[in-house]
Formats: C-alpha cells, sequence, structure tokens
C-alpha cells in the first residue's frame, strides 16, 4: 500500500499560499501590529495566563501537574503556570494547556470552532521562553497563532462536517495548526523551516469530538489544549534541531486538505492576511462556562435582575443553535451542562465560579428539580450563533422572555482591556495573591516593553 502511494504521489511544489502562510508565520516577531490589534492580543494573553493560572487547582490542571511530576522532572527554562515549577518547553506546554482549559473560563473562537487561547498560549510562552525571546515576541506569537487558527479553520470547516458535534474535532485539529504557527513565531523558524513545521503539524492534528463524552474534564483539557500546545512543541524542537520536512502539506498530492475536507480551496488559508487578523474575531468568556451556554446564562442573569426568582418559575424553555445544543443538553460536567448552570443561577440569584464547577451540586435534589423544569429547544434560526432566547412562565401564569444575540466579550460586544483585567485579577489572586495578580495584569498591558520574560517569570509565581 505504501508503495502504491508513493508512485502515486506528485513531486513537491509549493503553493503562492504555503509560501505566504509560512512567510505571515516566520515574519510575525519583526511586524509592528495595528494599535487595536495589538490591544486585543494583549487582552487575550492575559485572559489565557490567568484561566491556565486559576485552572491549574482543577483537576484536569491537577492531573497535567501530575504527568508532569512523573515524567518530566528535570528543571527547564520554561514556567509551569500556577506552581512555581520550570520544566522542559514540551512539559511545560502539555501541564499548562490542560490547566488552561480546566475551568472554561479560556477564550473562544466561533469561527474556527476553536478554543485558541488554551493552545496558543501555553506553546508561544514555552517556546518564547526556550528562546530568550522579548515580550513584544511573544504577543505576536500569539497573535499569529490566532491568525492560523481562523484561516485553517475556515478553510476546512462546512455545515455538513458540523452539523452535530460527535465526529469530526476542531479543537485539537486546528488548535495543533495554531499553537504550531505560534510556537514557530516565537522560536523565530525561517519559512523554510515553518514549511516544513506545518507538515510535522499536519501529522500531528487529529481528533475525534469523543470528548464529548468525557466525565471529568480531563481527557476535554488534553483534547482542547494539552495535546495541541504539547505537539507544536514536539514539532517546532524537531524542525529547530534540523529535521526537514514536506516542503507543502496544502497542495500536491497526496496533501493535508485532500484528507481533511476534499474539495477545501487553499485560498482560504491566505485570504485577508495581514489586514483581517483572526484575534477580532475571538471571545473573552464573561462566564466560566462552555461557549455554547454563555448567552443562555447571561440573559437568566438579567432575568434575574428583573425579579425572577426559582420559586415562582414554573417553566424555562431555552432556544440554542442546534449544533451548540448537544454540546451542553445534559452533561455530567457542571460548568458545560447547561441546564444545570441556568438551575444553579436561578436558585442562587447569581452567576458563580464556585457553582459553575460544583459536581455535588449537580445531583443534589434541590437543583434537580429546578433543572426538570429547564428544556433545551434546537432553533433553526440560530444556527451557526451562539445566541440563546429564554422563555419563562411563572407559576402564575405571566411570562417573561430574553433575547441575547451577543454576550458581552464577543467580537460584536468586546470587552475592554480594564473589564478582562477585573476578570483577570480575580482569576490569578487566589493562586498569587492580589499585588501579584495586579502586578501580572501591569506586565501583560505593557507587554512589548519587555525585553525578556524575566519579570513576567516572577510575578506568575508570586515573587
Amino acid at each position: 500500500m505504501d508503495d502504491a502511494v508513493h508512485e502515486e504521489a506528485v513531486p513537491d511544489e509549493v503553493s503562492p499560499e504555503t509560501f505566504a502562510l509560512a512567510r505571515h508565520i516566520a515574519s510575525a516577531p519583526g511586524r509592528e501590529l495595528p494599535a487595536e490589534v495589538a490591544e486585543r492580543g494583549r487582552m487575550h494573553l492575559l485572559d489565557s495566563l490567568a484561566s491556565a493560572v486559576s485552572g491549574r487547582s482543577l483537576e484536569a490542571g491537577q492531573r497535567g501537574l501530575a504527568w508532569l511530576e512523573a515524567t518530566a522532572p528535570a528543571v527547564g527554562p520554561a514556567t509551569v503556570l500556577g506552581t512555581s515549577r520550570r520544566a522542559a518547553p514540551f512539559a511545560a506546554a502539555l501541564a499548562n494547556g490542560m490547566a488552561a482549559h480546566a475551568d472554561e473560563t479560556d477564550d473562544s473562537h466561533q469561527a474556527s470552532l476553536t478554543h485558541p487561547g488554551c493552545s496558543v498560549l501555553p506553546a508561544a510562552l514555552a517556546a518564547a521562553e526556550a528562546a530568550g525571546a522579548s515580550g513584544a515576541t511573544l504577543l505576536r506569537a500569539v497573535v499569529v497563532g490566532y491568525d492560523v487558527a481562523a484561516r485553517v479553520g475556515a478553510t476546512v470547516r462546512s455545515a455538513e462536517q458540523h452539523r452535530d458535534a460527535g465526529r469530526w474535532a476542531s479543537h485539537p485539529v486546528i488548535g495543533t495548526f495554531a499553537a504550531t504557527a505560534a510556537a514557530a513565531a516565537a522560536a523565530g523558524l525561517d519559512e523554510t523551516q515553518v514549511r516544513h513545521l506545518l507538515s510535522y503539524a499536519a501529522d500531528l492534528a487529529s481528533g475525534v469530538t469523543t470528548w464529548v463524552r468525557d466525565t471529568h474534564h480531563v481527557e476535554k483539557a488534553f483534547v482542547f489544549a494539552g495535546m495541541p500546545a504539547s505537539n507544536a512543541l514536539l514539532a517546532t524542537s524537531l524542525v529547530a534541531a534540523g529535521c526537514d520536512g514536506v516542503e507543502d502539506v496544502f497542495s500536491s498530492s497526496p496533501n493535508w486538505l485532500e484528507a481533511a475536507h476534499p474539495g477545501a480551496e487553499r485560498g482560504g488559508l491566505v485570504a485577508g492576511l495581514g489586514s483581517d487578523f483572526g484575534v477580532m474575531g475571538a471571545t473573552v468568556k464573561k462566564y466560566a462556562v462552555g461557549s455554547p451556554s454563555q448567552a443562555a446564562v447571561e440573559a437568566m442573569v438579567t432575568l434575574i435582575g428583573r425579579g425572577l426568582t426559582a420559586e415562582e418559575t414554573e417553566e424555562v424553555a431555552v432556544h440554542l443553535a442546534p449544533e451548540g445544543l448537544v454540546v451542553v443538553n445534559d452533561r455530567k460536567m457542571p460548568n458545560v451542562n447547561a441546564q444545570y448552570l441556568l438551575a444553579g443561577t436561578l436558585v442562587d440569584g447569581a452567576f458563580s465560579m464556585r457553582m459553575a464547577h460544583d459536581a455535588e451540586r449537580l445531583a443534589s435534589p434541590e437543583i434537580r428539580a429546578v433543572m426538570a423544569r429547564i428544556t433545551l429547544v434546537p432553533d433553526e434560526s440560530l444556527r451557526g450563533t451562539r445566541a440563546a432566547l429564554l422563555r419563562v412562565r411563572r407559576r402564575d401564569g405571566s411570562t417573561l422572555k430574553e433575547d441575547v444575540r451577543a454576550v458581552r466579550g464577543t467580537p460584536a460586544d468586546p470587552m475592554s482591556f480594564e473589564e478582562v483585567a477585573v476578570k483577570a485579577a480575580d482569576l490569578l489572586s487566589g493562586a498569587l495573591g492580589a499585588p501579584a495578580a495586579r502586578h501580572v495584569v501591569e506586565l501583560c498591558s505593557g507587554i512589548e516593553t519587555l525585553r525578556d520574560l524575566a519579570p513576567l517569570q516572577g510575578a506568575l509565581v508570586g515573587r
């Protein structure tokens, strides 16, 4: 079989698209960013750092750390976020990725169906630390990772492929390309090396959505973040050590696009490159819940503000996009279970991160009784969105409704850096203390001024 494949293979001819994409990645460290793009990049860098530090105490973060301590005990140049440990870049990227996606407070990118920050930031940070890179290089590496996430996602995505969450997984596949691009930029690889690196990324990119059956959010954290980030460092270290590879994994035959999405147009890999920045389409989460539940939680918080209580609520109909509904419908993980999140918010009269992660409370009779009154409704009019429509019938027969089309933090209603800083300081302070948390925020707000990452490394361990 292998011989037949080799006989049919077309010799490498590098396409203009791959040339342009590799050039964009390789030149990222020296390229100035538009002011609004740099600001958004700083926001996502800070948000992802805070997600990883806070997620270290949760089960996925702890399991990632246990793996590191068992298999990679040697000290290296890379920070293990949420600890005072330093480790080899590959190991730190895996452990930090799992922590970054541990509590569902990390960012998302709806157009590519990815959570870019939890894989891009750990990969970029580990590669930048290993290379002794500056803060500006780290920021630009993060931004180029989002560029690649947006373009690979747009190229391979189709309505048929993603109609149901149960088959091909966008998060680990696209996350691997995005994290690898970020690591390459942070490591300072040249254009030829980046082309080879993209081929290694294609070899490593894999995933199906069996993660929806994960009950402890551990494998999911590995799939979404730990695996893509560590794969990125593995591929980058191979190429940096002199390993060459296929010149163009996106063209000639066989190529990755043929395997991943026959009929995909390579032009999507470079459309708007340099002017349409992927990070501008990303969402900073206001609530620490699965992305398809964001709007529903915000709608419930709004209705509570208008006087709704659990005692008077007879029935809640929650209209969601069909493809999002299957991800959050009656899940065993509390922070992904839409019915639980809405019931907990309604019973408490407010949303809290503690409630969102309380697995024991998910089984409590009080909460289950309220959950039984909440029905998720697949709404075709919402397909392709993260919107939610809540329709509430009270015991007295009166009704309330709330439509949330754009949650605060989405591209349609983005947060300011100051708002993200408040969220990040809250997440960071539990592990680092309030003074160190404020210092991390300050350093990220001026990340481009750092000649190296030593000040940030110090702040991240509370010094």
